[in-house]
């Protein structure tokens, strides 16, 4: 999901291996978990138009050149779920390795029941708005 039901994994989230929880305070990792699921809406207010394409094109190019050069890049992509994160039949965005094949791997974080739900609500926000684009 995007925006408010973004579920950043800051406990993932290092700098030389260490997670950035054990190297900052909570409430400056809770800033850039907001600023994080904020991001693009401040992007657009600040370039207005136009300047929505960019980033989605950019990640594009960068999964399109790691299938055709075979790079097994692990980056985030929206990715059909058979059961991998508890989900089933839902097109969403986790971590995944990417190369000639196209997807050749879903990483499956161990996720604590905070961020279970998290990711559960998120989810029911995606499936909500397929549901609505369905009408």
């Amino acid at each position: 999901g995007h925006g408010d039901t973004m579920v950043p994994l800051p406990r993932y989230s290092t700098v030389a291996g260490i997670p950035i929880t054990e190297l900052m305070p909570a409430d400056r990792v809770e800033a850039i978990v907001e600023r994080t699921r904020k991001g693009g809406g401040e992007i657009v207010s600040l370039l207005k138009k136009g300047s929505a394409f960019f980033a989605p094109s950019a990640a594009t190019m960068q999964m399109v050149e790691a299938i055709l050069k075979d790079k097994h890049l692990v980056v985030p992509s929206s990715v059909l779920l058979q059961g991998e994160y508890g989900l089933n039949d839902i097109f969403f965005g986790v971590p995944a390795q990417l190369g000639r094949k196209g997807l050749e791997k879903v990483f499956e974080y161990d996720l604590n029941e905070e961020e279970k739900a998290a990711l559960k609500a998120s989810a029911e926000h995606v499936e909500d708005n397929i549901k609505k684009l369905n009408i």
